[in-house]
């Protein structure tokens, strides 16, 4: 589907003007079966899935850009954007101004994408499950330190599995969630991971 909205875009000479973004609004569902079939995605390295307000495989994937003859091909940024930036950045490329009435969590991407600024301008981001909070991520700007608190995580089935294979997708809320006090903390620099929950004794900061 993707090769033919292309096509498209080339055939009708729109590759100039037309920004394409692909993304995905999660990560892999891991649970996923067909009958007795397992068709669970894969999440490489990162914990989690689909379902998952706060894990990084629930919450992290690529962003694929195309604008030809605006921005660099060949260009890869490690830096933490959300699709609540598709609206501003849009609004940015339509000439148009963003609403004063409001707080607007995202931010435009076209300087990031550009290369004109290194860094993402979102300093703070909140990982829901639903409406429910679940974790906050903190990219500290002066170290690089990426600090990732989880305040709520989904409790896996069967015990030591990487997801919620009893239900076939995990809870945002309820019994089948463990809310943590203090949260779980995680540098993301360090451990992308999410395999070792920071405490006073590792870290003290």
């Amino acid at each position: 589907f993707t090769g033919q909205v292309l096509e498209a875009i080339d055939k009708e000479g729109l590759q100039n003007t037309t920004l394409v973004y692909f993304a995905s609004d999660h990560g892999g569902w891991l649970e996923r079966q067909e009958g007795k079939r397992q068709l669970g995605g894969w999440n490489g390295i990162y914990r989690g899935g689909k379902a998952m307000g706060g894990w990084e495989g629930g919450i992290r994937v690529p962003g694929i850009f195309r604008w030809s003859g605006v921005l660099p091909a060949g260009t890869v940024i490690d830096e933490p954007t959300s699709l609540m930036d598709i609206y501003p950045t849009v609004v940015h490329l339509a000439g148009g101004v963003l609403p004063q009435d409001r707080v607007i969590d995202g931010r435009d991407l076209m300087p990031l994408l550009r290369g004109t600024v290194e860094h993402s301008e979102h300093e703070f981001l909140f990982h829901y499950c639903g409406i429910h909070l679940h974790a906050a991520r903190w990219h500290q700007k002066d170290s690089g330190a990426i600090w990732k608190a989880h305040y709520v995580t989904p409790v896996f089935r069967p015990p030591g599995a990487g997801g919620c294979y009893d239900r076939g997708f995990c809870p945002c809320f309820g019994e089948g969630v463990t809310h943590h006090d203090p949260p779980l903390l995680f540098d993301l620099s360090r451990d992308p991971s999410e395999a070792k929950p920071l405490t006073a004794d590792i870290e003290p900061l």
